[in-house]
């Protein structure tokens, strides 16, 4: 794929006059095409800036003998979709994000592509566009968030949420939240907390897609626009040297990916798009390769959910580049892989120090030995689930209590709400998979409330959902197989015993082998339909998207299409 297809000799005089009917020059045609994908929108603050970011790109390939074409995507806001059917529909954009840019530069024929994204499924949409065209690519983002400050403290979005189970639980006033509300979220980026949007953005350096910084500039500093310009003068330096994405992401930069993630304490969410991202370049990637890096990574940052420092710090810090230098220098990741930079990551990162080890701490002095998510294993999770273990006290806890059971987060959130929900309780929200869902919603609403009633330490909460990067406590996500495709999660009655074993690593239902064949047997007879759950989504693009989806275990992909 090339320009040269739409753009050289006789017969292609027409196409060229429809360049030209754009104020094209000749020598702007005669220039690499390079494709500018914004995921512009003016309903979302990750995105609202992205014009600005796209033309200072703009500005950088025209420098290098490029001719840029900008063109967009959806982007999905989770914090405005959170907490009703919107939700449904995040996941399930990015492989639309995915699809609409394979679209536009094959049926364009780009030599290149720059891609800004900015929240949550846009970023590991675009590089699963990436790794699927093949074409030089690297990933600007619009960057996080500044925090804002409420009485006298930094606040974040999840700040917000968790203060809506303060009030709910009676500890603060209307007054009070309203308050807060406008301070939350002061400026435009991807909100401030290590979310799932930043969680990704950070991934990007480690996986070699963007240029140092990307993962921690703040959307407001003038700095973003130069780190801009550069990406654009850069994505000319990897066409004309033929380095493209699968020369970068590769299995040893997927697990130095994996191992970021543990050492700054990442969403779970991520472990659902890194094998999406591997799948598009046909990398196989077995879930378990999380624990084994996990286990050998310690977590050096602890940032908003799970501490008080936000991404600004972070950048003040030292940014990504000191905590993978770090790793580099310690042996926890392989320096070798090439980068968008032209050059390896070790080459990249040789001059990159800490600048304040409050933020990043030592190798030596970690907050915790391991990373900071774990996959579970068990009879209720035979294919794996996800939990954060680096926003809890205690990584070795093991907690037993008593099943309440919800299919789907409404009622739920309900029972939460009315205090119905009490200390040893398991909260088990069913039929929020991929398919069950459709297009497993966060569950930030439950999570943060009970963090709200001071319950997030005594209540655990098991889903075949998925939970935002803001949430904290004891959550376990993406438990597999999910309840739409027969898991055991499905045959689990209010009042049943669940274990959950962190040092183990196991999330197991508590019940003889007859009992668990007896519940196989009745659910058998009477399972769940699932059109008659949320009906209403499973018509349109839900429909399609539940018909094609994969376990959350295979990162939530579409499954090929047979031939």
């Amino acid at each position: 794929m090339n320009s040269n297809t739409v753009k050289q000799g006789i017969d292609r005089a027409p196409h060229r006059s429809l360049l030209k009917a754009l104020g094209l020059t000749d020598r702007e045609i005669q220039n690499p095409f390079v494709g500018v994908v914004s995921s512009f929108t003016e309903m979302v603050p990750g995105h609202m800036h992205l014009r600005q970011i796209a033309d200072a790109v703009k500005a950088g390939i025209r420098s290098n003998g490029g001719t840029p074409f900008e063109f967009s995507t959806v982007a999905v806001c989770d914090g405005l979709a959170m907490g009703h059917e919107g939700m449904h529909f995040s996941l399930a954009s990015r492989e639309l994000i995915a699809d609409t840019i394979e679209v536009m530069a094959k049926a364009h024929q780009l030599d290149a592509l720059v891609l800004i994204p900015s929240c949550d499924k846009v970023v590991p949409g675009m590089m699963m566009a990436a790794m699927r065209l093949n074409l030089p690519a690297i990933v600007v983002s619009g960057g996080p968030m500044l925090p804002g400050h409420f009485e006298g403290k930094p606040v974040t979005l999840s700040t917000l949420f968790e203060a809506v189970g303060q009030v709910h639980a009676g500890k603060k006033d209307e007054e009070w939240l309203h308050g807060l509300e406008a301070k939350a979220c002061p400026t435009c980026g991807s909100c401030a907390g290590m979310f799932t949007a930043n969680s990704m953005n950070c991934l990007t350096e480690a996986l070699g897609l963007a240029l140092p910084g990307n993962g921690t500039i703040p959307a407001v500093y003038s700095e973003r626009l130069v780190l801009a310009k550069e990406t654009g003068y850069q994505v000319m330096e990897l066409f004309r040297k033929n380095i493209r994405p699968r020369d970068i992401v590769t299995m040893t930069s997927l697990k130095n990916g994996v191992a970021l993630d543990m050492a700054l304490g990442c969403s779970t969410n991520t472990i659902l798009h890194l094998p999406a991202i591997a799948n598009e370049g046909g990398i196989e990637w077995d879930l378990r390769k999380v624990n084994e890096v996990s286990a050998s990574t310690p977590q050096i940052c602890k940032l908003s959910p799970a501490g008080d420092s936000v991404l600004a710090d972070l950048n003040e810090a030292g940014g990504v580049s000191a905590v993978l230098k770090q790793l580099i220098d310690n042996r926890f990741i392989d320096g070798s892989p090439m980068t968008v930079s032209g050059v390896t990551q070790a080459e990249r990162l040789k001059n990159a120090k800490v600048q304040n080890t409050e933020i990043i701490h030592p190798m030596d002095h970690p907050y915790s030995i391991q990373g900071g998510l774990k996959v579970l294993y068990g009879n209720l999770a035979p294919e794996g689930a996800i939990i954060k273990q680096g926003a809890l006290e205690d990584q070795e806890m093991v907690f037993e209590g008593t099943a309440q059971v919800f299919n789907g987060e409404v009622p739920a959130a309900e029972a939460i709400r009315n205090r119905e929900i009490n200390a040893g309780d398991v909260v088990v929200i069913r039929y929020e998979g991929p398919k069950g869902g459709p297009g497993m919603r966060e569950m930030l609403g439950p999570t943060s409330t009970l963090a709200g009633m001071g319950l997030d330490a005594s209540v655990a909460l098991i889903t075949d959902g998925r939970f935002s990067g803001a949430s904290r406590g004891l959550s376990i996500g993406h438990v597999s197989p999910e309840a739409a495709l027969g898991g055991e999660i499905a045959l689990l009655k209010t009042g049943d015993k669940i274990r959950i074993d962190l040092k183990e690593g196991r999330l197991d239902w508590v019940a003889t082998d007859e009992e668990r064949k007896a519940r196989r047997v009745e659910y058998e007879k009477n399972p769940l339909q699932l059109e008659n759950l949320n009906p209403e989504l499973r018509a349109g693009y839900l429909g399609r998207y539940s018909e094609y989806v994969q376990s959350a275990s295979r990162g939530a992909a579409f499954r090929p299409i047979k031939e």
